[in-house]
């Protein structure tokens, strides 16, 4: 169907161009021409210039068929019927016709809802036409007040953009924290590793681990003992009554935080100043402060900063000063002033014995009949613990209690220096890190493999080097004849006769006759030569058994003259 119409007036035929301000269609006069037929259909020519014509804004919608005012019919055309009272459903899939350009609008956003459907009736003309003449004709001019365009953006789209910048901002924020979550967790992780690397580093190095080695659990050391800072002063008990001395090392390890008094033998074999080889006990007597203290370094490895001689009355009153002390005692004591035998002891064995300073020298002194000299030098140690329990942890109030007793000290050792010194092994010792260990020590007066290993190593922090005795025959001495200067004498007597000495302490009895013994063939000869240096006779010389450590073994009876008689 041809979309021009003829009214009837000759050749001329009018062409619509648009509605009037009431909706009247409104048409210009096109001259007749001969072109070549087609069809034409302005409807669907603005739907595909994109204009989105719509005179009755029925968006979506079929284009309205022509309207033939000479029957007063609507025709179907080739693009569909039109009802202009339809609901503005597409029929065989024809584009709407939209003379406002709603369709456009719609098409500009995805969000513009459907335009209502138009239901006025508004009548359309379409005359026949030749389709070759429409063709041939210049195309319909259309005004911009025919169509809506859509230029401005929709402010909807601005706030989806800024919708989806916030969720990646959001998102960027939340893997940042992750981020940094997991990096803070992982230098958490290390700092804890580190701190346990470290803090079993120190347990390991202050000798507190329970996966210690025995020699080290029990000296309360590490393994690395040589590294550790120490100072040690060693401390002489002089019996002014009984006679005899007693040593110990006061050990204070400054790196462990720990402390230790080390009981030394008096048997352990030193070099005096001559060269010879002598004994602690004789070396105390002999050499003095200075040479004993000398001789210990060299032996024990040791850097010994000041000697403390401390004699029995000095214990006494400095543990008076300190208010007694509480002691655990192994024996009974009995007392040396006691006029009647069997009187009460002076001392009660017993837990945690209250002892004044004349009950704590009469322990720290005493040795029962034929016990060793360990037994009592064990006691001292006893006795040493028990006045650093007391004594003030306070360097300068310690400093005052030295003062107070008035001895003279070693010119290497102040008031001061020992009282701060005393003051520290205090602390130690109240705190429960306060130990006392006995140095084993050999008949011969060497050290054993255990003093190398356990306490000279680790708790000296030295190296054990004993005097060589291989050049020289070692020589136990036993006092049995009665009378306690021949020890002494004996000694004297071999050491110049090129003999090591060794003290075999004194029995319990007194013997009549002397004897010498020597354990194999090999040993008869040195056993006839150390009676002969002695003055004994041939036949005081016996196979036998003798205490390890020595080569020949005296015991001096009281037939023993010694040649200075």
């Amino acid at each position: 169907m041809n979309d021009r119409y003829d009214p009837g007036y000759g050749d001329d035929q009018y062409e619509l161009v648009g509605y009037d301000e009431y909706g009247r269609p409104v048409y210009r006069q096109v001259p007749a021409q001969q072109t070549q037929q087609q069809t034409y259909d302005p409807y669907a020519q603005q739907q595909q210039q994109g204009y989105g014509y719509d005179p009755y804004a029925t968006t979506g919608q079929q284009p309205p068929a022509a309207y033939d005012y000479g029957t007063g019919q609507q025709q179907q055309s080739a693009y569909g019927s039109y009802d202009p009272y339809a609901s503005g459903q597409h029929q065989h899939g024809t584009a709407p016709h939209d003379p406002y350009g709603q369709a456009a609008a719609g098409a500009g956003t995805a969000q513009q809802p459907r335009v209502a459907e138009q239901t006025a009736h508004i009548p359309q003309q379409a005359g026949p036409a030749d389709e070759e003449d429409v063709r041939d004709r210049p195309e319909r001019e259309y005004h911009t007040e025919q169509f809506a365009f859509v230029e401005d953006p929709d402010d909807n789209s601005e706030d989806v953009i800024d919708w989806l910048k916030f969720t990646e901002n959001r998102t960027e924020r939340r893997e940042e924290a992750r981020r940094r979550a997991r990096s803070r967790i992982v230098a958490l992780v290390v700092v804890l590793a580190l701190a346990a690397v470290g803090g079993v580093g120190y347990l390991w190095y202050a000798g507190k681990l329970p996966a210690l080695s025995s020699d080290d659990s029990a000296t309360g050391t590490a393994t690395a003992a040589g590294a550790q800072k120490r100072d040690v002063i060693v401390v002489h008990l002089h019996d002014t009554k009984g006679g005899g001395t007693a040593t110990a090392l006061l050990v204070d390890n400054t790196t462990t935080k720990r402390g230790t008094t080390v009981l030394l033998p008096n048997s352990l074999a030193l070099t005096s100043d001559d060269g010879t080889t002598t004994t602690l006990a004789k070396s105390v007597e002999d050499d003095g402060s200075d040479g004993t203290r000398d001789a210990l370094d060299t032996v024990l490895g040791t850097d010994i900063q000041g000697t403390w001689r401390l004699d029995t009355p000095y214990l006494q009153n400095l543990v008076d000063l300190v208010g007694n002390i509480d002691v655990d005692t192994d024996t009974d004591v009995p007392d040396p002033g006691a006029e009647k035998k069997g009187a009460a002891p002076l001392v009660n064995q017993g837990k945690a014995q209250t002892l004044s300073g004349k009950m704590a020298v009469a322990y720290a002194t005493y040795r029962a009949p034929g016990e060793a000299q360990n037994a009592q030098l064990e006691r001292f140690g006893q006795v040493l613990q028990g006045v650093l329990r007391k004594l003030s942890s306070d360097p300068q109030a310690a400093t005052t209690t030295i003062q107070t007793l008035a001895q003279i000290l070693d010119p290497s050792l102040t008031d001061k220096d020992l009282g701060t010194f005393l003051a520290g092994l205090s602390d130690l010792a109240k705190g429960g890190d306060y130990r006392t260990d006995l140095l084993p020590v050999r008949t011969d007066g060497t050290l054993s493999a255990q003093a190398s290993e356990g306490v000279v190593k680790n708790v000296l922090g030295g190296t054990a080097k004993s005097p060589d005795k291989d050049a020289a025959v070692s020589v136990s001495v036993q006092n049995a004849s009665g009378v306690k200067d021949n020890t002494e004498k004996a000694r004297v007597v071999l050491l110049n006769g090129g003999f090591t000495f060794l003290e075999g302490g004194t029995p319990g009895s007194a013997q009549a006759t002397s004897k010498v013994t020597y354990a194999d063939a090999a040993g008869k000869a040195d056993a006839a030569e150390v009676a002969k240096t002695l003055g004994l006779p041939e036949g005081s010389v016996t196979k036998g058994r003798i205490s390890a450590g020595a080569d020949v073994a005296v015991v001096l009876g009281q037939d023993y003259k010694p040649s200075s008689d």
